[in-house]
């Protein structure tokens, strides 16, 4: 009867470790060269599939009313504050991986395979975006 207890009460207290290891939340994001922070993305699930949008501009000549000029698919002309970036990323079978979407460069509006994989018990998140084998990885840390 007690050790029934004690396993429950591991697991619930583990419970909120196994949510952290999903990229849904908010994240700050960091320019690749100046290491400055870039902006807040937040990741939501909907039916299994991620999104994200850029929560808020950091950097600190960020304009607030910025839209995405180099855009060329819907997005084109939006406003940045909103943007969604990240589109149809699934979890992969029996990984952390969150694969099979794009992820958008709004300073350029190119449009990247997406890989998602959260790192160092989920306070971290590696970003990939690919174009066939040519690609980059960034690292994004998780705010509260």
């Amino acid at each position: 009867m007690y050790k029934a207890l004690a396993a429950i009460f591991c697991v619930a207290l583990s419970a909120p470790a196994w949510a952290q290891m999903s990229p849904v939340g908010h994240w700050q994001t960091f320019d690749e060269k100046t290491h400055e922070v870039k902006s807040q993305v937040h990741i939501s699930e909907s039916g299994g599939v991620l999104t994200g949008k850029i929560e808020k501009l950091l950097r600190k000549d960020a304009k607030q009313d910025a839209v995405c000029d180099e855009c060329s698919d819907d997005r084109k002309g939006k406003p940045m504050l909103g943007l969604e970036i990240i589109r149809g990323a699934k979890k992969a079978d029996g990984k952390d991986v969150w694969e099979g979407g794009k992820i958008l460069d709004p300073e350029n509006g190119k449009a990247y395979t997406l890989r998602m994989t959260p790192i160092e018990g989920g306070q971290k998140l590696e970003v990939r975006g690919s174009i066939g084998p040519f690609g980059r990885t960034q690292t994004w840390v998780r705010t509260q």
